[in-house]
């Protein structure tokens, strides 16, 4: 089995996978040899998200946070595959809590194998890429990514209970996105320089870099899920509507809206009761209180913080990239 890296070949990111890809191959040699297990049932489930494309954004970063601080090991191979497991983990579990049918335009893990083979092969998926962390013997990234894993878990917790509600605010939800998704992005990149062993604000810039990066990239993907197509979200339009899900376009809709709007949400949301022709109303209802739109301006304010925490750094081609890679996430919606 191979595992493809062409989907990340977008305008954008060209110059980040030109500099990774030597060591994302061998990360990728990592990835399926952690996914062997006597087991059959473990590879197949693991090995159908894993090779189901997406852009592999998470461990592209811990690689190139350790090229731009001049780290000359090799533990940041085993450190990147670590931090794609701990993702699809994530995302099996995702799928089975949301009770998502798709995943990156496939039938999701949890539609082939079921709900329980979803989590247990996530749990799987966390004790290899725990195993790696410690391989590599460096007990600071190991705390890094550990904390990562509690705040991600943290994050869906606070997810769960904010589900359908729609009186959640924007502070609210902002914190959901930092734990659930930007936690990750953040412990990615900053384990990179932790390996490098360079000065704290250095590792500080990296964990700044990623974190916002991330909160950027999920605030694109709540305005895709509204504005956007099937082929650039990687899932249905629409899916964040049909499971009830409170996102950032969905809080400015009902803050901005009218009581008939917020009774539209409160019926389609909280209660589940969505008609033919109910995400049209939704997705007009945004854009007449410009929903879509201030989310992205949101995320673009997070993007150039993102540009911001590399100014610690000298000019180099891994700088360069990296800011490559802010402007591609925020770009997705142009």
């Amino acid at each position: 089995m191979v595992i493809p890296l062409e989907d990340a070949k977008e305008t954008g990111i060209e110059r980040l996978l030109a500099l990774v890809t030597p060591d994302m191959e061998r990360v990728n040699q990592t990835i399926l040899s952690r996914t062997t297990s006597d087991v059959s049932m473990i590879p197949e489930v693991a090995n159908h998200l894993i090779s189901s494309g997406g852009k592999r954004l998470r461990p592209m970063l811990t690689l190139a946070a350790a090229g731009l601080c001049n780290y000359a090991g090799q533990g940041h191979v085993k450190l990147a595959a670590a931090v794609e497991f701990m993702h699809t983990a994530t995302l099996l579990h995702d799928d089975v809590v949301d009770e998502s049918d798709m995943r990156r335009g496939k039938l999701a893990a949890r539609m082939l194998w079921g709900n329980e083979a979803s989590v247990l092969v996530g749990d799987f998926l966390l004790g290899q890429a725990f195993k790696m962390m410690v391989e590599v013997g460096s007990l600071a990234c190991l705390e890094v990514l550990s904390s990562a894993a509690a705040v991600i878990a943290e994050g869906e917790v606070m997810q769960l209970a904010a589900a359908k509600d729609t009186e959640t605010g924007e502070d609210d939800y902002l914190a959901v996105i930092r734990a659930k998704t930007a936690a990750l992005f953040g412990a990615a990149a900053e384990v990179g320089a932790l390996l490098a062993e360079r000065p704290k604000a250095e590792v500080a810039a990296c964990r700044s870099y990623g974190l916002n990066l991330g909160i950027a990239f999920q605030l694109i993907d709540d305005a895709l899920d509204y504005g956007g197509t099937s082929a650039n979200l990687g899932k249905n339009v629409g899916d964040d509507f049909r499971e009830g899900k409170i996102t950032l376009p969905v809080v400015l809709s009902f803050r901005r809206g009218s009581q008939q709007e917020r009774d539209f949400w409160r019926r389609t949301l909280e209660k589940g009761e969505i008609a033919d022709g109910d995400l049209d109303v939704a997705i007009a209802t945004m854009r007449r209180h410009r929903a879509i739109e201030d989310t992205v301006e949101r995320a673009r304010h997070y993007g150039a913080m993102a540009h911001d925490a590399l100014d610690l750094f000298p000019a180099s081609a891994w700088k360069l990239a990296l800011n490559d890679v802010v402007d591609f996430c925020v770009n997705r919606v142009s």
